[in-house]
Parts: structure tokens; C-alpha cells; sequence
């Protein structure tokens, strides 16, 4: 664990840093672990209330670079990775990318991640911080003769620019910021190769910049310079929870499916071959025997992660996470809910939350209405 000490954090040996770890410290930031990372949870002065506000009303700027990155190279390398994960690599053509999920033979989630197609032989992929390693093998295992899967985490940074002014801060700077959303272009900055990408955690309307482990630095002062509020994982996370957005390790894990999660759509059901294509068909079938649904408090309290749903006296779910909604002003939750339980959008139901019982609405996510993409 990290130990937070006004500007300094004193880190166990096990955690990673990032590039941009020197300049998190100056800017105050408290750091917490992620995925084996020590990443800056909220800034001095701002705080994830301020960071959020940021995002959703003009541009913030996240570290992501705990994020892995692969690349899978050789003549059929698109073909290769299209027979492997979930999403239909068909379906994009090179300068686009695909959320797509790596299941387990049992349709269990292994991760879920972006996958950039740049041609008929390249892809380059970015899963989990966690879960990179796992993902390379299970890939590099599978890899027919002339295909190559090479894991690239330490070589690139991820800088995620997101909010209503991203694409104005951005295009100041000379940065590419007209392509579409899901699509990606190369671009200078300052002499530094990146590669700006339409993609985002947040639901605004953002940017990802893929750029070299050394050049990071330069590239966040001259963000920093530009206006763009730094955020920490903090705000990342509460403004994914208010799009309803899945978190590895929380609504998508090996016990947890797609086809539950509400990703079917990320799933190319019409492909010959992906990992896990029979026990998802089958479940999709048969119906899942839970699914995850969107909880609304209609008082006070904020709910977490593992927390117990009700409807009356029984017990029809679990919460996957919980948190406050900055933009809302209201506690909300993801939860996996049986799919027996005689419960529709709308119904009241309760979250013991901490002992208490705490009523709440069960929605359709997002919560709050997304950025015009």
C-alpha cells in the first residue's frame, strides 16, 4: 500500500510508476494502487468533486498510464486477434478501434479492452493494467506460426483528455481532434510522435493519447499549460459509474459474463470463433440468471461495492459498485440483480447499506445524459 505524507508518498517496492510520477508529486497528489501502480487519486486543491466538475463541464486530463499495451504483429495478425476476443475486428477498418472483451472457455471475462486495428497484420491492444500480463499469455499461446505477440507496457504512456473543451484545447495545440469517435490519428506535438485516439471512460466527449514512456512528460506540461484540469483515478471512477460503464474486477470478472454484464453488444455473435463463443451462446439461450441493473438512492447515504439488494424481505442481489454522484447529488450503484426477482426500471427496492436499509430506484443506466458523440 502507499502511504500518503503532505507532497511525498512512500511506496512498497511491488507498486510501478508512471512516467509522469515526479510531476503527480509537485502537483500534490495522494496516490493509491491500481492494478500493481502507485497513480495519483486526487490532486491538492481540487479534489474529485472539483476533478469531475472539470470533466463535465470543460477538460481534465488523466494519467492512464498504468494502462497495459500490446501489439500483435505478422501476416493474419487481425484475423488471429478476431478469432480470440469477443467484439467483430470485421465490423472496423484500419484507423478504428473496438472495445471487445477476452473470455475464458466458460464465457468468464479475462479482461476487456481496446483493440486499435491498423491493418491486416498489426493490432495494437490496450487491456487492464491487472490483467496485460494474463492477456499477452493467453494471446502469445494461441499465436499461429508468424504471428507475434509482444507486450509493450513500459513503452508507452496514456494521457486521456476528456470534457466539452477537450477537442478546443486539443485542436489549439495543433493535435488532430476531427476524426470520429472509435477512430485514431497520428500526430507532433512539440517534435513528439502520439497517436490521438476518439476513445474515453468518461462519456464526454474526449481523447486518449498513446505516446512514447520518455516523451510524457512534455506532453502533459504542455496540457497542463493549456488549460486542462489534472484529475486523478478518483473522478475517473465516479464519472464511469454515472455512465453505467463496467470496471473489470467489479461488473466484468471470471464469474461474471457479458452476457449478465449487459455487454452482449460487444460480442460478435455471428463470428465462426472467439474465446468462449459456445458457453456465451449457450447462456444467452438459456437467459442469464442475473443481470446488472442501475440503482438509485432516493435519500441519503452512499452505497459500495458488495452490498446486499432487497425487494421486501428478499434478497435479490448484490451491489458490484457504489458511489456518490457528483452530478446528481444523489448515491448510485450497479448491481447484479436476479433475473427471477419480479422487478422492473422504476421499482423501489432497499440496499442494506452498512446495517441500514436504504431505499432506492432501480434505473436504466447512464445516469446522467452522455456528451453528443
Amino acid at each position: 500500500m502507499t502511504k500518503v505524507t503532505g507532497k511525498l508518498s512512500v511506496m512498497s517496492a511491488e507498486l510501478l510508476q508512471s512516467p509522469l510520477h515526479d510531476r503527480h508529486v509537485a502537483l500534490g497528489a495522494k496516490f493509491a494502487a491500481f492494478g500493481g501502480w502507485d497513480m495519483p487519486l486526487e490532486y491538492a486543491g481540487g479534489g474529485v468533486l472539483k476533478e469531475h466538475a472539470a470533466v463535465r463541464e470543460a477538460a481534465g486530463v488523466f494519467d492512464v498510464s498504468h494502462l497495459g499495451k500490446a501489439r500483435v504483429r505478422g501476416a493474419g495478425a487481425a484475423a488471429f486477434v478476431n478469432s480470440c476476443l469477443t467484439n467483430d475486428l470485421g465490423r472496423i477498418t484500419p484507423g478504428q478501434a473496438q472495445y471487445t472483451l477476452c473470455c475464458d472457455e466458460n464465457g468468464g471475462v479475462v479482461d476487456d479492452l481496446i483493440a486499435y486495428l491498423y491493418g491486416d497484420d498489426h493490432v495494437f491492444l490496450i487491456p487492464n493494467a491487472a490483467n496485460t500480463a494474463e492477456v499477452v499469455r493467453r494471446l502469445a499461446a494461441a499465436a499461429p506460426p508468424g504471428v507475434t505477440v509482444t507486450g509493450e507496457h513500459r513503452e508507452h504512456a496514456v494521457l486521456a483528455v476528456q470534457g466539452p473543451r477537450s477537442a478546443e484545447i486539443l485542436g489549439k495545440l495543433g493535435l488532430p481532434t476531427a476524426h470520429d469517435y472509435m477512430s485514431f490519428d497520428s500526430a507532433v506535438l512539440g517534435g513528439v510522435s502520439l497517436v490521438v485516439c476518439r476513445t474515453g471512460y468518461t462519456g464526454e466527449h474526449g481523447y486518449e493519447l498513446v505516446v512514447g514512456w520518455d516523451d510524457a512528460p512534455a506532453v502533459w506540461d504542455a496540457l497542463i499549460a493549456a488549460g486542462v484540469r489534472p484529475c486523478g483515478l478518483g473522478a475517473r471512477d465516479t464519472l464511469r459509474t454515472e455512465m453505467g460503464y463496467p470496471l473489470h474486477g467489479q461488473e466484468l470478472t471470471l464469474d461474471i459474463s457479458p452476457v449478465q454484464a449487459r455487454s452482449g453488444w460487444a460480442v460478435g455473435w455471428s463470428k465462426p470463433a472467439f474465446w468462449g463463443r459456445d458457453a456465451l451462446l449457450a447462456e444467452k439461450a438459456a437467459g442469464p440468471r442475473r443481470q446488472l441493473r442501475g440503482l438509485e438512492l432516493t435519500g441519503r447515504g452512499i452505497p459500495r461495492g458488495h452490498m446486499r439488494v432487497y425487494a421486501g424481505d428478499a434478497l435479490i442481489g448484490e451491489t458490484t459498485s457504489g458511489t456518490f454522484s457528483p452530478t446528481k447529488k444523489v448515491g448510485i450503484a450497479l448491481a447484479l440483480i436476479d433475473s427471477a426477482a419480479e422487478v422492473a426500471d422504476g421499482d423501489l427496492v432497499d440496499i442494506d447499506i452498512r446495517g441500514r436499509r436504504t431505499e432506492a430506484r432501480l434505473v436504466k443506466p447512464p445516469f446522467v445524459t452522455p456528451s453528443v458523440r
